[in-house]
């Protein structure tokens, strides 16, 4: 017989850890290849982890709700044959190097502990094994770990919460200009600030944040405590545009078998724009920039419990209409359905939401860290307008949008930010209504 690890496997560029949501299978059952074992949730999707081998399941190494880091082994499954090459196999998704050197250190003695760690505290908090590996291996004593305020789940104290810790343990503040080093979440003091308690009446009804809410909220909270966020905005004619799908929706429905809306038409020229303006799709890394090759589109979708998450769009600026509209109308549908799987929120360059789905006329989106800009879509609705013709102006009714530009102010300068959406603004104002799909 042989031991096969089941590794939480890496979920997204920006995702560290997932929480365990419930276990599919029970110590002692049979599992089949690609039998999904646990469900796991991320600050972006929901998810199910199959397993790799046929076996039975020996082990299970963490409790439903526990946080685990990305490259943790989760579970063992006893497999048939002596084959044991996959524990010493390196896992098929490379380990932040923290973490690595944490499980280095895990089976040397430990020379500096002043208080032995245990799962729990006598105040009831509980500690994942790689934070008290940590602790362990840095000297912190359970009295010390109990200080740390906790950014996870049930104010648990995560990785980063403890590395934090250590990066600015014994550390006098120092002020550092934003134009030399740029502040990243990891150096953001995290403690919180205290708040004025909230006076709640017998009438008052109270409602716990969602997992998700909770998640999305720590991921708002540290895009601006990153960025530096800037807005630009501009007002684009559109009257082409509408009259033009006003034209061809029928046709275009009969033929392709899908409903063209404005979505896949807008998505189509930002990417356009995207391609003439490279250094909007860049992503920061400490002093770094990143360039990146491929133009991703993120595409803000409600959910059925009313948050939103961002299925990504790959290769966009490589679609016709035809193949944006497709990508466009089944990531949709599937985020409604919530069966989007964890590549297709992967991998985004810049992320687009349309604020004018819920009426409203503009927004200013927050940035999709670690992308450096995010563009917002207002509603589309008929204004009367000055029309220049060479006879003369005149007053009509025009369809018009507001388009808000949110970018980071550190890398994104006001002409780049403001000479994007006016390249925008024209290759949607040429639109020719002659043309075909």
């Amino acid at each position: 017989m042989a031991r096969f690890e089941l590794k939480l496997p890496k979920m997204g560029e920006s995702v560290a850890e997932a929480t365990i949501t419930s276990w599919l299978k029970e110590v002692g059952d049979t599992i089949e290849l690609d039998e999904a074992v646990v469900e796991i949730a991320t600050d972006k999707v929901d998810s199910e982890i199959p397993s790799e081998v046929e076996g039975t399941l020996t082990e299970i190494l963490f409790e439903k709700d526990a946080i685990v880091a990305v490259g943790e082994t989760i579970a063992i499954i006893e497999t048939d044959g002596g084959d044991t090459s996959s524990l010493g196999a390196e896992p098929k998704n490379k380990i932040p190097s923290q973490v690595l050197e944490v499980e280095k250190t895990v089976d040397k003695a430990i020379e500096v502990i002043a208080t032995p760690i245990t799962k729990n505290s006598d105040s009831g908090k509980f500690y994942s094994p790689l934070v008290r590996n940590i602790a362990q291996k840095e000297g912190i004593s359970m009295e010390v770990l109990e200080t740390i305020s906790g950014t996870g789940k049930d104010e648990r104290v995560t990785k980063d919460d403890i590395l934090v810790y250590l990066e600015n343990r014994g550390k006098s503040p120092e002020i550092v200009p934003a134009a030399i080093k740029f502040e990243t979440p990891k150096q953001v003091d995290k403690v919180a600030a205290k708040v004025a308690p909230i006076s709640v009446n017998g009438e008052d009804e109270i409602i716990e944040m969602s997992r998700m809410g909770k998640l999305i909220a720590k991921h708002m909270v540290n895009s601006v405590q990153t960025s530096a966020h800037v807005q630009s905005f501009i007002e684009i004619d559109v009257t082409n545009i509408v009259t033009w799908r006003a034209k061809v929706k029928d046709g275009f429905l009969k033929r392709e078998g899908e409903k063209l809306t404005f979505t896949p038409i807008l998505m189509q020229a930002i990417a356009t724009t995207i391609r003439k303006y490279p250094l909007i799709n860049i992503a920061i890394d400490g002093e770094n920039i990143i360039k990146k090759k491929n133009i991703n589109l993120g595409m803000a979708a409600a959910l059925p419990d009313g948050n939103l998450i961002v299925p990504v769009i790959k290769n966009a600026d490589q679609l016709n209409l035809v193949g944006m509209t497709k990508s466009v109308n089944d990531l949709a549908n599937r985020a409604r359905n919530n069966s989007l799987k964890p590549d297709d929120i992967q991998g985004g360059t810049y992320t687009v939401t349309n604020v004018g789905g819920f009426g409203s006329v503009m927004g200013t989106p927050i940035i999709n860290q670690p992308q450096v800009a995010i563009l917002a879509l207002g509603a589309i609705r008929k204004v009367p307008a000055v029309i220049e013709t060479p006879e003369g102006d005149f007053i009509g009714i025009r369809q018009k949008m507001f388009v808000s530009h949110s970018y980071d102010h550190r890398v994104v300068n006001g002409a780049l930010g403001g000479m994007f959406i006016k390249t925008l603004k024209d290759i949607l104002e040429a639109w020719d209504v002659n043309q075909d799909f």
